[in-house]
């Protein structure tokens, strides 16, 4: 393989690793009894969570490799109209956990040329959750939980909007 097309690997968080790491040497130091029940609830955690890290790293990957950036781009360009708005509104209703999951993503979108204002419309749309929505209208009434949701989409085109006006400066 030509070095184009190597990617060099970035170990991110390795500082942070490291400082844990002696952090938590210290306090062994000092209490080694809490230090040792403390290591093992998160062995426990980690247990637990090692199946959704798998399926979130797999999950990653088929998009990554299915939806190419580039081929996504031609509806979310310098030139795309409404419908990149629509489009951008209804992925950030539907788009599901934690954000920090979508920022490669979404950092490789932006470097081919995803308008800022989109972006920023999907993070916003974001707070609505449709696995939240029977618990809303519960606790809420229909009414409530469609207006607030209304006023979130347009809320998160017009900060979207605003953000396209201010990076045309």
């Amino acid at each position: 393989m030509s070095e184009n097309k190597m990617k060099k690997i970035e170990f991110k968080g390795t500082k942070f690793l490291f400082f844990v790491i002696i952090i938590h040497i210290l306090i062994f130091l000092f209490d080694r009894q809490n230090s040792s029940l403390s290591l093992e609830k998160s062995y426990e955690v980690l247990l637990k969570l090692l199946p959704i890290f798998l399926m979130i790293i797999v999950i990653t990957t088929l998009i990554n490799y299915f939806l190419k950036p580039k081929s996504i781009m031609k509806h979310f360009g310098k030139d795309s109209g409404i419908k990149a708005w629509i489009y951008t509104v209804l992925g950030g209703i539907v788009s599901h956990g934690p954000m920090y999951v979508w920022y490669p993503m979404l950092t490789q979108l932006r470097q081919n040329g995803l308008k800022d204002g989109l972006l920023a419309t999907f993070m916003y749309t974001r707070s609505i959750k449709i696995p939240f929505i029977p618990i809303m209208i519960d606790y809420f009434g229909v009414l409530f939980t469609v207006v607030l949701f209304i006023y979130i989409i347009i809320g998160g085109v017009l900060q979207g909007i605003i953000i396209e006006a201010l990076s045309k400066k």
